[in-house]
C-alpha cells in the first residue's frame, strides 16, 4: 500500500460531463495520476473525440449518454459496469444553465436545469452505489462522490440565471443530505467553482472578462491545476475525515465578499 496520502494510482473514477470544461480538466488531471477514467457526454462525436485525445494520457472510456433521465443514469452506470466491478468515485460534473430576464424566464428552464444539475447527480449516485460500495469493501476505506456546484449557489449572482443559482444551492444541500446517509462507506462532498475559462462562461468572459478577473481577490480566473488539486485531495486518503463539505474554489471571491453598510445618519 502506498504511503503517499495523495496517491490515486489504480483508482476507477466516473466523471459526468467529462468531455469539456471543468469536467475535461478533471479527467485530464486524473489520467495523469494513474486513474482509469470513465466519462459521459451527450454526443457521440464528443465522446469519440474525448476518448481519442484523452487516451494519450491513460486509460479512458467515454460514453455518449443523456443522464437527464433516470434511465439514462442507469444506462451510463451499466456501461461503466461492463468494464469494472467497482468505482472509487463518482464526480457529478455535468451541468446546464439558462439566462433570461425575470419576466421572460421560461418554465422549461426550471425543468431542464434542475433535471441536469440536481436530479441527474442523485440518479447517477443511486445507480452507482453498488459499485462504490464494492470499492469501499475491497479497499477498506471509503469511496467518494464529488458534486460540482457553483459559487452562484453561495452568493446571489449579478446576472439573471434564476434556475441555475437555485439548482446549485440545491446540489450543495443535497450533498450534505447524501453525506449523512451514505457514511461511513461513501464520503460525499461538493466543490463550488468560481469563474473558470469554460464554454459555459465564455459569453460572460467575452463581455466582462477583465472586470471578472479584477473583482477576484487573486486577480485571475481558475486554472486547471486548481480543480485538479482540489479533486485530488477529495479523492485521496488525505480527505478521509471530511464529508458533507462544500468547498468554494473561487480565489476567495465568496469567502471575502463584503457589503457596504450605511447608518441612519449617512442615509
Amino acid at each position: 500500500m502506498s504511503t503517499d496520502l495523495f496517491d490515486l494510482t489504480g483508482q476507477h473514477v466516473l466523471v459526468t460531463g467529462g468531455a469539456r470544461g471543468i469536467g475535461r480538466m478533471i479527467a485530464e488531471g486524473l489520467l495523469r495520476r494513474g486513474v482509469t477514467v470513465y466519462l459521459s457526454t451527450r454526443k457521440e462525436a464528443a465522446a469519440a473525440e474525448a476518448a481519442r485525445e484523452l487516451g494519450e494520457l491513460g486509460e479512458v472510456h467515454a460514453f455518449a449518454v443523456d443522464i437527464g433521465t433516470e434511465q439514462g443514469a442507469r444506462d451510463l452506470v451499466a456501461r461503466v459496469a461492463a468494464h469494472t466491478d467497482r468505482l472509487n468515485a463518482v464526480i457529478n460534473n455535468a451541468g446546464a444553465t439558462w439566462g433570461a430576464p425575470f419576466d421572460e424566464f421560461p418554465d422549461s428552464a426550471w425543468d431542464k436545469v434542475f433535471g441536469v444539475n440536481v436530479k441527474a447527480p442523485f440518479n447517477v449516485a443511486k445507480a452507482a452505489r453498488p459499485l462504490l460500495e464494492a470499492a469501499a469493501a475491497a479497499d477498506g476505506g471509503p469511496s467518494r462522490i464529488i458534486n460540482i456546484g457553483s459559487i452562484d449557489g453561495l452568493l446571489v449572482p449579478n446576472y439573471e440565471n434564476y434556475s441555475y443559482s437555485a439548482a446549485k444551492a440545491a446540489i450543495h444541500h443535497l450533498t450534505r443530505h447524501m453525506a449523512a446517509n451514505l457514511a461511513p462507506s461513501i464520503l460525499v462532498n461538493a466543490v463550488a467553482p468560481g469563474p473558470f475559462p469554460t464554454k459555459m462562461m465564455q459569453f460572460l468572459l467575452d463581455e466582462r472578462g477583465e472586470e471578472i478577473e479584477n473583482a477576484n481577490p487573486l486577480g485571475r480566473l481558475g486554472l486547471p491545476g486548481d480543480i485538479d488539486g482540489t479533486v485530488t485531495f477529495l479523492l485521496s486518503a488525505a480527505s478521509s475525515f471530511i464529508t458533507g463539505a462544500v468547498i468554494p474554489l473561487d480565489g476567495g471571491l465568496t469567502t471575502t465578499a463584503s457589503v457596504s453598510l450605511f447608518n441612519a445618519e449617512e442615509a
